[in-house]
């Protein structure tokens, strides 16, 4: 699903953001990003939804070199993703079913299949009764939960998870570990960026660890 190799980025600190990242990640894999705030994980997944450019190296995404995307064919790579963060970035003007909705409305999605599609994901994610809230009404999980139902309703084959369990207590952060479980069980991809050492014991899931831009070798 990605191929790395020698990736290179630096924003012109001491220490690259990224320096010589090469790694893989099968097609329907669970994998933790691990590394602590500044280590690079946010600067990788950046890369890999095409936010940011690359120095050197490599980077391809279900067969898309994404060094070589323009503006104009940026959207062949990120209907591929769905990307989650950890302040959830939803709209605040929007309901959460409008948020959700939102998300497939960019790509053009009939009115139909937006309702049926929203409903679904946000009956996965366990808020139907919640779906006329506004996001300034829900707890930070629920928040957490709408923005997982938007990343996972056009069915990606790969969700970037960066922190998103970051500002919650440890009971609802494994809840929301379960979901992007569930969802790599429906065969999505999943890179799952945390520096809690309790997700790693809890889970057996292969990971890979930044140190200030580059791979820790074990």
């Amino acid at each position: 699903m990605i191929q790395i190799f020698n990736l290179y980025k630096t924003y012109g600190s001491v220490y690259p953001a990224l320096a010589d990242v090469s790694l893989n990640i099968r097609n329907g894999e669970f994998v933790f990003l691990t590394g602590q705030s500044g280590a690079g994980k946010t600067t990788l997944f950046k890369i890999l939804f095409g936010w940011e450019k690359i120095d050197q190296g490599q980077a391809l995404v279900g067969g898309i070199n994404v060094g070589k995307l323009t503006e104009k064919n940026l959207y062949t790579l990120r209907r591929k993703i769905g990307i989650v963060f950890q302040d959830y970035k939803l709209l605040g003007t929007k309901t959460v079913f409008e948020n959700v909705a939102f998300a497939q409305q960019i790509l053009g999605s009939d009115n139909k299949t937006i309702r049926y599609k929203t409903w679904d994901a946000l009956k996965k994610v366990g808020l139907t009764t919640k779906k006329e809230a506004y996001p300034a009404q829900l707890s930070g999980g629920e928040q957490q939960r709408v923005a997982i139902a938007r990343a996972m309703v056009n069915n990606p084959q790969l969700i970037l998870a960066d922190e998103p369990t970051g500002n919650l207590d440890p009971e609802i952060s494994l809840e929301i570990l379960e979901l992007f479980e569930q969802m790599n069980q429906r065969g999505m991809t999943v890179i799952f960026a945390t520096h809690s050492i309790e997700m790693l014991r809890v889970r057996k899931h292969r990971f890979i660890n930044l140190n200030r831009g580059k791979i820790d070798k074990f």
